[in-house]
């Protein structure tokens, strides 16, 4: 191996992780914080610095279909340039066949669509108060919202693929255009616009609680955008889209009612270059009419409610002053771009090129960096070769304790723009296996997950950011383990920006270029970038850097 950077040396204190596997007959295993002194303890502890290479890799042809929540809105990004999100959703009605009774009249149609917020208090009535969460950009700023119905079928399956494949959507954010793509197919939402059924030049969500229902029966709940549709016009659309359909096959079943009402777009534009983006809960959404029905003298009240369900995909259109493209994969790239939406991400190979390796007689052979990483950890023969596997694990004749990539945030370069300086104090790193496009070992060995503050969730596998050096740790411990005792090949790690690492899901690349080929769900509903120092970085202490702690005998 690489003759290795002896970067720390401990005689005091010896660091072991509380976690083990089986390597021999017996296992090993770890004391945290214990202090050992020198002449008591019969192994030593050192670090390696290993020569990695992590280049960028930029992002296209995304699955924006099935996401967990979907964004809306115009964000500005201080390194990177701006990004439009609109949404494109199918409906489905809440019961089919309906009976709407005597003589119906709309009163009135509510759209709802819930904010991710939190409770934060109560007020002097015991009510309580909200604090909006996932809202992006300049949250003073108002933008353009238009909610059309959309004439265009969003298939289930593709027909390409037999009836078990997903239709499967992707993004097309270099077009200019909220459009989409399919195997061989562009689909411009804006061509297959039917009629307005909304359209502010005021849209900015807000903390204050939503009130649901009408004057006689109102429920107070969390925030939401909440349009009520009161006019001729409005009552016109909805009575003859729904109301006048009442005995007609449209409304007797899912799958035609899918075809004939075949969703709304929810387009979102900027006002004078600026604007917010928002997060939304579609999940819970809908839309709700409101009539009267019976005779004159004694008119009752019911309502009639189209959930946001079936299909719901995002559209993007980028205009990046940055410009995204893939780096050098055999040297790596001095700076990293993470960006969310259809962006760019990071590679990081953790074992690069051909090195310089050191036998245990001392001879030093060329060896690539991947072979040269096992041999010397792993224990070997009188020939040379690999030791026999015990219980189906190799012995190891170093021990890792502790394994982790050391990140940098270029806090030149990720600029705070107009946002302040917490604009980047949040940002969350999410570390995946390219190979099996799965969270890694460490990630999923770690126990402190927080389901309701993803700020603070895993932060064992993947640390926060520190807020006065720009620092992420990426802890591969388990992950080399692997390598090292069962033979994984895992060599490649992925790194995009998360503002919840929590969620796992992969969104699949239409037409891979290379390994990769899905990308973290969470990395295209995470609008905002960040830059990064990469290993060929000018500040040398910043590099990116694997470090590996590890014991072995004196």
């Amino acid at each position: 191996m690489k003759r290795p950077v002896k970067a720390l040396k401990f005689s005091f204190f010896i660091i072991l992780i509380a976690t083990s596997f089986i390597a021999c007959d017996k296992d090993f295993s770890t004391l945290e914080s214990d202090v050992l002194g020198e002449e008591n303890s019969n192994f030593s502890t050192k670090v390696d610095s290993l020569p990695i290479a992590a280049y960028n890799k930029k992002l296209e042809r995304l699955r924006i279909n099935g996401l967990a929540s979907n964004l809306l809105g115009f964000f500005y990004d201080p390194a990177y340039g701006t990004t439009t999100a609109s949404i494109v959703a199918q409906v489905t009605a809440s019961s089919y066949s309906p009976d709407f009774g005597e003589t119906p009249v709309i009163d009135s149609v509510a759209i709802n669509i819930p904010y991710y917020s939190t409770v934060i208090g109560v007020d002097e009535n015991g009510n309580s108060t909200y604090r909006l969460d996932s809202v992006f950009g300049n949250t003073s700023a108002k933008i353009k919202l238009s909610i059309y119905q959309n004439d265009y079928f969003l298939r289930d399956y593709d027909p390409n693929g037999g009836a078990s494949s997903a239709q499967n959507y992707y993004s097309n954010a270099s077009s200019g255009a909220n459009s989409v793509v399919t195997q061989g197919n562009t689909i411009n939402f804006d061509n297959h616009v039917v009629d307005t059924i909304y359209q502010t030049d005021n849209f900015l969500p807000s903390a204050k609680p939503n009130f649901v229902g009408t004057a006689a029966d109102t429920t107070r709940s969390a925030p939401a955008f909440h349009a009520k549709l009161i006019s001729d016009e409005a009552k016109l659309f909805w009575t003859n889209t729904i109301i006048e359909k009442e005995d007609s096959p449209e409304l007797s079943n899912a799958s035609n009612f899918k075809n004939y009402f075949r969703g709304l777009y929810l387009k979102a534009e900027a006002i004078d270059n600026d604007g917010q983006m928002v997060l939304l809960n579609l999940a819970n959404a809908n839309i709700t009419i409101h009539y009267t029905y019976g005779a004159t003298d004694s008119r009752l009240q019911s309502t009639y409610t189209l959930n946001f369900s079936g299909n719901i995909l995002n559209t993007f259109i980028n205009n990046f002053d940055q410009p995204l493209e893939d780096g050098n994969a055999t040297e790596g790239d001095a700076t990293l771009y993470l960006k969310g939406s259809e962006g760019s991400m990071a590679v990081v190979d953790l074992f690069s090129g051909m090195v310089e390796c050191e036998d245990e007689d001392g001879t030093i052979t060329m060896r690539t960096a991947f072979d040269c990483f096992k041999r010397t950890y792993r224990k070997l023969d009188e020939n040379g070769n690999y030791a026999e596997k015990v219980n189906g694990n190799y012995p190891l004749k170093k021990l890792v304790n502790d394994a982790f990539l050391e990140v940098y945030e270029d806090m030149d370069k990720a600029s705070e723009g107009p946002y302040g300086d917490d604009y980047h104090k949040y940002d969350r790193l999410y570390a995946y296996d390219i190979e099996n496009s799965s969270p890694t070992t460490d990630y999923n060995f770690d126990q402190s997950a927080n389901t309701s503050f993803p700020l603070s969730s895993k932060l064992i596998s993947l640390s926060q950011r520190d807020t006065i050096t720009g620092k992420f740790k990426i802890r591969l411990t388990e992950h080399l383990k692997n390598i090292l005792i069962r033979d994984s090949t895992s060599t490649k790690i992925g790194l995009v920006l998360s503002n919840n690492v929590n969620y796992t899901n992969n969104a699949k690349i239409l037409t891979p270029t290379d390994e990769v080929s899905n990308v973290p769900a969470a990395a295209i509903i995470s609008p905002r970038g960040t830059v990064l120092h990469g290993n060929q970085s000018a500040t040398e202490k910043k590099r990116l850097k694997l470090k590996i702690f590890y014991t072995e005998p004196k």
